[in-house]
């Protein structure tokens, strides 16, 4: 719900509405920057990606590139083994750039990761859909369930829009769902190594309940 204080006398102005403009590259790095040394190597699309996202793979012996929002690995002399996508701001459909970047990614079956926004921004680049929900799902305790294993699990959420899981196509399934009002939390593809999830396995402070979808991401790289 928007919001803003202002005194008595002073003369009412329009509230700003994030959600009406692409606000990535006001939260996103400006240059790429390099992490780690390990053998395998993950470009990390900054959205606004939390900071825990990047010690997440570090702690697991991984090379890290933080790249801008709008950075296109596939026209760079990079190489990589896979791509996260990270959590931010706004909505999905304005982040048209990083659509694109993986669109291209998903055509060259690069093993890719969607976190929160980055989840939703996977399945616009997939030929899904986004909705804004009505109250959005912001909490350290939100209950998720595992589809495929019937595992629940406690996760801390912060986001407005969630997918339609029915506007993907017959090649995605859904993974997770929110227990309290069923909506998506997560997609897979069938048969490439395309997940991701609407929660944060990264939190801190909160649930470490997710903490294996890092391990679970890095097993097709």
């Amino acid at each position: 719900m928007l919001g803003k204080i202002e005194t008595l006398n002073k003369t009412h102005t329009d509230l700003y509405d994030p959600n009406l403009e692409n606000v990535l590259p006001k939260v996103s790095v400006q240059n790429t920057q390099t992490y780690g040394s390990g053998k395998k190597h993950i470009l990390l699309i900054d959205c606004g990606a939390k900071q825990n996202i990047l010690r997440s793979l570090l702690k697991r012996q991984i090379k890290v590139t933080v790249v801008p929002w709008d950075f296109n690995p596939l026209d760079k002399k990079i190489n990589f083994d896979g791509v996260l996508i990270s959590n931010g701001p706004g909505d999905p459909k304005l982040a048209l750039a990083t659509i694109q970047t993986v669109k291209n990614l998903l055509l060259k079956n690069v093993p890719t990761f969607g976190i929160c926004l980055g989840s939703q921004i996977l399945s616009l680049a997939a030929g899904g859909d986004t909705f804004k929900l009505k109250f959005g799902h912001r909490s350290q305790n939100q209950p998720v369930q595992d589809i495929l294993t019937k595992k629940a699990l406690i996760t801390s959420q912060n986001h407005g829009f969630a997918v339609s899981i029915k506007s993907l196509n017959k090649d995605w399934v859904e993974w997770f769902i929110n227990l309290n009002d069923g909506t998506n939390e997560g997609i897979r593809h069938k048969s490439k190594p395309f997940l991701a999830v609407q929660f944060h396995p990264e939190s801190s402070p909160g649930p470490i309940d997710a903490g294996y979808l890092f391990d679970e991401f890095l097993s097709y790289v």
